[in-house]
């Protein structure tokens, strides 16, 4: 089989979205290496040091329309190219497809990650809002099938824009293997002293954005009388500075401590130092926080509703994202209750199996051979 990628996000993207088309590419190198695999990219740089895994080949563009506007390229003339290279299927990695794709001879499978622009568009640009729109929904009107990273993308997808059902498959996401190595005494200490880690932590990773929800952790710090201090890894936005105003005023100033610059090998050490992971975002296509934490033997506490429970399953515990006193019990809990902590650890290791990378690849592929 002949298979296709946009590979945008794959060289230019960190994490997110990059983490996930990266992971699709090597997945299927490794489990399917019988096949040809191509990465049509207009981006001339590496940004994110991606090691292009053998019997994968790099495209860039053909034409000049592709040297004078590489993303016009990606968005709209990518059909023949798809025919040159003579495609089976090509898989659009994050809610695209090229304008003209159904010239291309290929089947189209387009991977949809969430439509949360619709859900909370007051989080969004108008014109960012207008753009998503219009190009996701017609990837997903011209897509032979699409994937939906969970059962809430999947439904959202059918009541947003009356895709048929059928044209939809779940298939769920994994976190990088890293997370499934226990880390070594020399290197958790390493990594404690380059961050100034406390000796005990509730750890949040994620964007430091409104949609992720940290100000509850910080009100049920207050509301609970939580000593035990916050380290919140993720890239820098506005929201921080409504988090420090509040932490100041409540007296948190000295038990929250932002990294916005932890390097992802850095990641598992930093989890499995912690006492305790937060996650209680607003909404999410999936939350791969969850599963890192999972794998790392962390006790996890996340939302309730959503996603949250295909991701976390019966590990976790569940608050309401605006209620600060359940969010300070399960605090209480997760720190102080061994017994607990311990039947969580335990039932987020086997739960987090059903995420590992060998299913993972074995039902994108089961969606690329129903095509053919």
């Amino acid at each position: 089989m002949r298979i296709g990628f946009d590979a945008k996000r794959i060289f230019r993207n960190t994490s997110g979205l990059g983490n996930y088309s990266r992971s699709t590419v090597e997945l299927l190198a490794k489990y399917f290496p019988d096949n040809h695999y191509f990465l049509y990219s207009g981006f001339d740089r590496n940004r994110t040091g991606f090691q292009i895994p053998e019997k994968v080949e790099l495209v860039t563009p053909s034409s000049w329309i592709g040297d004078i506007c590489p993303s016009l390229w990606r968005s709209g003339c990518m059909a023949s190219d798809i025919r040159k290279h003579r495609l089976d299927i090509y898989h659009g990695l994050s809610n695209e497809l090229p304008f003209d794709i159904r010239e291309g001879g290929a089947k189209s499978v387009v991977t949809m990650h969430d439509l949360i622009f619709i859900r909370y568009p007051n989080l969004y640009k108008k014109i960012d809002r207008y753009l998503y729109e219009k190009k996701y929904r017609r990837s997903c009107r011209y897509a032979d099938h699409i994937i939906a990273i969970s059962r809430q993308t999947k439904n959202d997808i059918i009541d947003f824009w009356n895709i048929p059902e059928e044209l939809i498959s779940v298939v769920y996401q994994g976190c990088n293997p890293q997370f499934y190595q226990v880390v070594d005494q020399e290197t958790k200490k390493r990594v404690k002293e380059k961050y100034a880690l406390p000796d005990q932590y509730i750890l949040s990773v994620g964007t430091l954005e409104e949609r992720k929800n940290l100000m509850l952790t910080l009100q049920a710090m207050v509301a609970g009388h939580i000593d035990v201090p916050l380290v919140a890894c993720g890239r820098y936005t506005e929201y921080v500075k409504a988090l420090q105003a509040y932490a100041y005023a409540n007296g948190l100033e000295d038990r929250v401590k932002f990294l916005y610059n932890v390097d992802f090998s850095d990641l598992p050490a930093v989890y499995q130092m912690a006492s305790v992971a937060v996650y209680v975002s607003l909404f999410e296509g999936f939350g791969i926080p969850i599963l890192e934490a999972l794998n790392s033997g962390v006790p996890m506490i996340t939302s309730k509703g959503g996603v949250f429970g295909e991701t976390g399953g019966d590990a976790c515990l569940y608050v309401g994202q605006y209620d600060r006193e359940d969010m300070a019990e399960a605090l209480k809990t997760a720190l102080n209750d061994t017994q607990r902590r311990n039947e969580m650890i335990e039932r987020g290791y086997k739960y987090a199996l059903n995420f590992r990378d060998d299913v993972v690849a074995r039902n994108l592929y089961a969606v690329y051979k129903k095509l053919l």
